[in-house]
């Protein structure tokens, strides 16, 4: 089955090196606006620190959304590190942003690179790795009385999001992608086709 590996909920890490002080942010997000929104939010509570570097990864549709950004440190020794992870880890639908107050002793390009990337590691492992299924949203209309015989059938496959009750009944659904054909083929079946599908 199509899975990937995201993050279960926000993280967040604080580390010292060399007096500077590294805050690090993890945290799941569905889309690139999310990712963006997320990273301006900690630039704005940190706008004192001297540095707030990002990076994110996600995946919309069938095209990647991938962005890094030093924050005014030296070129290639914050952001990309920072992105690497994400990256070899196979973590999609992420975004990290670590803040730097910095400390008055200078790291280095190695120092500096590891600082920044082992911050984000350890906010990344309070923000729980987990994998999840590729799912489709469905809503389907039906009328009550096979409502009542498909709710085990839906349930084992779908989980529902939303449930309306009016003239007849919709339920939106999430399925896992694979399982679709499947799913809707024995809805079918146990309705007679009394059952209407709309993709969302």
């Amino acid at each position: 089955m199509k899975s990937y590996k995201t993050l279960k909920h926000c993280g967040k890490a604080q580390n010292e090196f060399k007096n500077s002080l590294f805050i690090g942010y993890a945290r799941p997000v569905e889309s690139e606006a999310d990712a963006k929104a997320f990273i301006k939010g900690i630039k704005e509570l940190h706008r004192d620190a001297n540095h707030n570097v990002s990076a994110y990864f996600i995946k919309e549709k069938s095209s990647f959304a991938l962005k890094y950004d030093d924050d005014g440190e030296p070129a290639g020794s914050s952001g990309k590190p920072v992105f690497k992870i994400l990256e070899s880890k196979e973590i999609l639908n992420a975004a990290v942003a670590v803040t730097r107050y910095f400390g008055g002793i200078k790291l280095g390009f190695g120092r500096l690179s590891r600082a920044y990337r082992d911050t984000a590691l350890l906010a990344i492992e309070e923000a729980e790795v987990i994998e999840v299924f590729e799912q489709v949203r469905l809503k389907i209309h039906l009328g009550y009385a096979e409502s009542q015989k498909v709710r085990n059938l839906i349930e084992k496959y779908a989980v529902i999001q939303e449930e309306t009750y009016s003239d007849n009944v919709e339920f939106v659904l999430l399925v896992i992608e694979e399982l679709e054909d499947e799913f809707i083929k024995k809805i079918i079946d146990q309705t007679k086709n009394k059952v209407a599908f709309e993709k969302l």
